[in-house]
């Protein structure tokens, strides 16, 4: 829930003098937020294969692959390969090769997990990885040879492996629109068709094309204590019953008298780090900030890598909110062997999807002395992702009512499809956190932002009267003004605006609430 559906999104024109059209040397693609380099992609093309090797920093991984090309622009073949950038000399985490048939895909996947599919899709779609624009420059030269004022392009999506249309229409010789589940992109073309450019006005994203190979160099991120800091940090691994491994930190508090309390935290949706860092908003770590706050108040912190971050194993492709609720019990357990931790003193702090996993580990271990769900859902996921659709096409003010009815039935048929896929969506889209509410016993503190439209509001106080009526007498409910599902000071909430927010780090308040409650519980 922390990246949330994106519904509509408008794009402007703008392109690097001097770009290449297809053919030639090599380009790079770089998408930009800021002056902050998110991803690049160094593009090899000819008329019958592409090669594109992207680092992706957000996500901390380095795509490679390649395609065979067929002359209507049709992928007939393609090898890919993700590697971690914590580990840029390692084998490829997996690597994959999928050949194209008409209506079907066959993927013979190798690495930490090797397996061979046999998956349906539409004839003529292309592989497409998020947020690759070398796929979707790919997309336009097949619009071009399909020859129509408006075609649908399928998209095979390597990660999950749904199938979505992507529309493309042609309102200038120069130009490009190509929707893609509710998200309108305008582009600037060549004469070919090949991609020029774009900006993402309402991310502040620039997308930008450069003659010449210029990879981005990601530099490494420190975890560790700040100078002068009176805790340490320490590099660890948790290995879980399952036969995982998870990186991560542990900040101890460097005045102990005897055994500490500490506290795992645990993140929201998608693939994140251990500090909750995300692309659209440079500067946030929330949990690092958490973990600092807490070292000062005597309570330790364990902040892991989500599965297939870093180091962490990647884990089963279908695992679901329940398995990663195992890797935060593994997490626990791991803490009751360390000497310097007082295993009898033990919480969680959860953000969005870790604000409903908490309550699932909360429900199997009685002896935690608290939890804290910071922006914890009270509604089903489809719920959920019903309004936060609806709520990204009545943001883009600059769609028409044609136009926004479009883009929420293809926002609403791309979260059906890929539901069929994913077992992670699946899961989430039924499970009702009020049912585990009612399970737990444990001291709950919910942290909630008033102008949160991820996780509403209102949500918190559904939440609190679920674990009450369950029983639990230990339920604490906080809401602060002006604050969003980020918890960072922002008046309006909207998560398109979170790249331009004046500060990038959880509001005092919130960090205060939160040491406070842990220290009375954990005492």
């Amino acid at each position: 829930m922390i990246r949330a559906s994106t519904a509509a999104l408008g794009l402007v024109l703008t392109f690097a003098a001097g770009a290449r059209a297809q053919g030639g040397g090599p380009y790079t693609f770089r998408m930009i937020l800021g002056r902050d380099t998110l991803t690049s992609e160094v593009v090899q093309r000819s008329g019958d294969f592409l090669h594109v090797d992207m680092v992706d920093k957000s996500a901390g991984v380095r795509w490679t692959y390649s395609m065979s090309l067929a002359p209507d622009a049709r992928v007939q073949a393609m090898h890919n390969s993700i590697f971690r950038l914590a580990q840029p000399s390692a084998e490829p985490l997996q690597a994959a090769d999928l050949t194209f048939a008409r209506d079907s895909v066959t993927v013979v996947i190798a690495g930490n997990v090797s397996r061979t599919e046999h998956l349906a899709t539409r004839p003529g779609a292309l592989p497409y990885i998020n947020p690759s624009f070398a796929m979707i420059e790919q997309a336009l030269f097949r619009a071009r040879a399909m020859g129509g004022t408006i075609d649908t392009v399928p998209l095979f999506m390597v990660a999950g492996g749904q199938t979505v249309p992507a529309t493309v229409s042609w309102p200038g010789a120069d130009s490009a629109v190509v929707t893609i589940g509710g998200a309108a992109i305008r582009a600037a073309v060549g004469a070919d068709g090949s991609l020029l450019g774009a900006t993402i006005p309402v991310q502040h994203v620039t997308v930008i094309r450069e003659a010449g190979a210029r990879p981005l160099v990601s530099q490494p991120i420190d975890y560790g204590a700040p100078p002068g800091a009176p805790y340490t940090a320490q590099d660890v691994t948790v290995h879980t019953p399952e036969g995982l491994s998870l990186t991560g930190t542990l900040t101890l508090p460097a005045a102990r008298r005897g055994r500490v309390p500490a506290v795992v935290t645990i993140t929201g949706s998608g693939t994140e780090d251990r500090d909750e860092r995300i692309s659209i908003v440079e500067g946030y770590r929330p949990f690092w900030q958490i973990a600092d706050t807490l070292a000062r108040r005597g309570i330790a912190t364990l902040r892991l890598d989500d599965r297939g971050m870093n180091g962490s194993s990647a884990g089963p492709a279908n695992a679901t909110s329940a398995d990663y609720a195992n890797d935060i019990r593994a997490g626990l357990a791991y803490l009751r062997a360390r000497p310097e931790i007082d295993g009898a003193r033990l919480g969680l702090v959860g953000h969005s999807e870790g604000g409903m996993i908490a309550p699932m580990v909360a429900a199997t271990d009685p002896r935690l002395r608290g939890i804290v769900l910071l922006a914890g859902p009270a509604y089903t996921g489809r719920r959920i992702l019903a309004y936060q659709q609806r709520n990204a096409v009545d943001n883009a003010k600059s769609l028409s009512p044609a136009e926004r009815t479009r883009a929420l039935a293809e926002s609403d048929s791309a979260t059906r499809a890929l539901a069929e896929k994913s077992g992670w969506l699946r899961f989430f889209m039924d499970y009702d956190p009020l049912v585990t509410a009612r399970k737990v016993r444990v001291p709950v503190l919910i942290v909630q932002g008033e102008t949160d439209q991820q996780v509403t509001p209102e949500q918190a106080d559904t939440l609190a009267a679920a674990f009450r009526a369950g029983g639990d007498r230990d339920v604490t409910v906080r809401e602060f003004p002006a604050t969003d599902h980020l918890f960072l000071a922002d008046s309006s909430g909207d998560p398109s605006r979170y790249p331009v927010l004046p500060t990038r780090t959880v509001r005092p308040a919130v960090l205060g609430a939160i040491a406070d409650w842990l220290a009375t519980h954990l005492r």
